[in-house]
C-alpha cells in the first residue's frame, strides 16, 4: 500500500524555517504520520484556504492538573490574594472531576493544534492522561518546601514522583517552584537535580509583590506569609533571579548548563537581562499573558525581552489564573498590547522557541522536509494580523 499524500494550503505559509515572512499561498505536502514531504508556493489557479497555515504550538507553560479550577478565582487579586485561593480551592473537587477537567483540556488543546508542552505536576493527578496522549509533554516536577530541615524529606518525595512518571514514559524531572516558596537549601537542590536531565523551569519575578518581598522584606507577599505563619525568605537585596542564579550557581558553577526557562519575568530589567544571559548557558523566558492580566493587571516588557536576545516562549498558565488554554488568545493579546509585533515573531515564541527550549526543534517548532511539527490553520489573520475571531485548528 502507497504512502497516502495530503497537500494543505493556505493563503499564507509560515514555515518559521529560516524566516519569519509567509511563503504567500503557500502549500505544504505531508504524509499520513504528518512527516512533512514538500512544500512550496501554489500554481496561480489553485484554491487556497484563507487566513495561514503554521507549525503545531508548544505550549511553553502550563499547570494542565489545576484545569478543575475554571471559572472559580476571583481577578484582579494579586500574588498574595492568588496565592490565598490556590490553597483554599486545591482539594475542592474529587479525583474523577480532576481528571474528566484535565483530560477535557489536553483534547482541546490538541484540536487547536499545540504539538508539544512543558507542564507542572506538583502530583500524579496528570500522568496517566499525559503518558497516553499524542501531545508530548516535558513535566516539571515543581517542589515547594520552606523549612530546611525538611529538605531531603521534600526530594525524597519528587524523585519517587520521578521514577513514577518515568515508568508511565514520560520525561520528568524536580523542578524548583520559586524564591519565595522554597528555603535556600531546597530550590539549590531541587534545582541541581533538575538539570541533571538537561531542563528546568522556574517562576520569576512574576509581580512587584515577589520584588519586593525578596529585596526589601515588605509588602503584601511578605505579609502573607507572616499572617499564615509560614517562614520568609532571606532578605538579601538581590532581585529574584538574581537570588536564584548566585544559589544555583554555587553548586553547578557559571554558566549553569542546561535550558532554563524563566516563567513571566514581569519586572525583568535590562540589568537582570544582561545578568541571566551571563549567568545561564541558555536561558529562555516563558510569558503567559493572560494569566498574568488576570493575576495583577500587567504584561511583560516585552520591547525589553526583544532587546534583550534571550528567546521568548508563549505559555498559557494554568485555568486557575486564564479564562482559556489557547495560544492564539495569548498571541492577540500581545498583538494588542504591542502592536508592532508580526505575527512571524510570535509564532517563533509560539512555535519555534518552544521547541528549541524543549530540545524537540529538530522534529517540530518549524515546518520543513522530514519534521513532524503539526500542521494548524489559523483563521482570520488578514494581512498577517490577528483579530477578535482568529481561531486555530489542527490540519493533521
Amino acid at each position: 500500500m502507497g504512502i497516502m499524500t495530503r497537500r494543505l494550503s493556505a493563503q499564507f505559509l509560515y514555515t518559521l524555517d529560516g524566516s519569519f515572512e509567509p511563503v504567500r499561498r503557500g502549500f505544504v505536502e505531508v504524509d499520513d504520520a504528518g512527516r512533512v514531504l514538500r512544500l512550496g508556493q501554489c500554481d496561480p489557479d489553485e484554491e487556497v484556504l484563507p487566513g495561514a497555515i503554521v507549525p503545531g504550538f508548544v505550549n511553553a507553560h502550563c499547570h494542565i492538573e489545576l484545569s478543575f479550577l475554571r471559572g472559580i478565582f476571583r481577578k484582579g487579586s494579586g500574588m498574595a490574594g492568588f496565592i490565598d485561593q490556590i490553597n483554599e480551592l486545591r482539594d475542592s473537587q474529587t479525583p474523577e472531576q480532576k481528571n474528566l477537567a484535565l483530560s477535557t483540556e489536553m483534547d482541546a488543546l490538541w484540536a487547536q493544534g499545540v504539538q508539544a508542552m512543558a507542564d507542572i505536576s506538583n502530583c500524579d493527578d496528570s500522568f496517566g492522561v499525559k503518558a497516553l496522549h499524542p501531545i508530548y509533554t516535558r513535566t516539571f516536577l515543581e517542589v515547594f518546601g520552606d523549612d530546611p530541615a525538611r529538605c531531603d524529606d521534600v526530594m525524597s518525595g519528587v524523585l519517587a514522583l520521578q521514577e513514577k512518571a518515568k515508568f508511565l514514559g514520560l520525561d520528568a524531572a524536580p523542578s524548583p517552584h520559586a524564591c519565595y516558596t522554597m528555603s535556600p537549601e531546597l530550590l539549590t537542590a531541587s534545582s541541581v537535580a533538575g538539570l541533571q536531565s538537561g531542563f528546568l523551569s522556574y517562576h520569576c519575578e512574576e509581580s512587584a509583590e515577589e520584588v519586593e518581598m525578596l529585596e526589601k522584606g515588605s509588602g503584601p507577599m511578605w505579609d502573607n506569609r507572616v499572617r499564615n505563619g509560614l517562614r520568609t525568605p532571606p532578605v538579601t537585596g538581590e532581585s529574584p533571579l538574581e537570588y536564584f542564579a548566585n544559589l544555583v550557581s554555587k553548586e553547578t558553577g557559571t554558566p549553569v548548563p542546561g535550558n532554563v526557562l524563566l516563567v513571566h519575568e514581569c519586572c525583568l530589567t535590562a540589568q537582570g537581562a544582561a545578568f541571566a544571559r551571563r549567568m545561564f548557558a541558555h536561558p529562555f523566558i516563558a510569558v503567559c499573558p493572560l494569566s498574568n492580566l488576570f493575576i495583577h493587571k500587567t504584561l511583560p516588557p516585552i520591547p525589553l525581552m526583544r532587546e534583550s536576545g534571550i528567546p521568548i516562549c508563549i505559555g498559557t498558565d494554568s485555568l486557575s489564573s486564564n479564562d482559556a488554554l489557547n495560544m492564539v488568545d495569548e498571541m492577540y493579546c500581545l498583538q494588542q498590547a504591542f502592536p508592532g509585533l508580526s505575527l512571524g515573531e510570535m509564532l517563533s515564541w509560539a512555535c519555534l522557541n518552544g521547541a528549541r527550549f524543549l530540545g524537540k526543534e529538530a522534529e517540530m517548532g518549524s515546518i520543513g522536509p522530514c519534521k513532524t511539527p503539526g500542521i494548524v490553520y489559523v483563521t482570520a489573520c488578514e494581512g498577517g494580523v490577528l483579530t477578535p475571531e482568529s481561531k486555530s485548528l489542527r490540519l493533521c
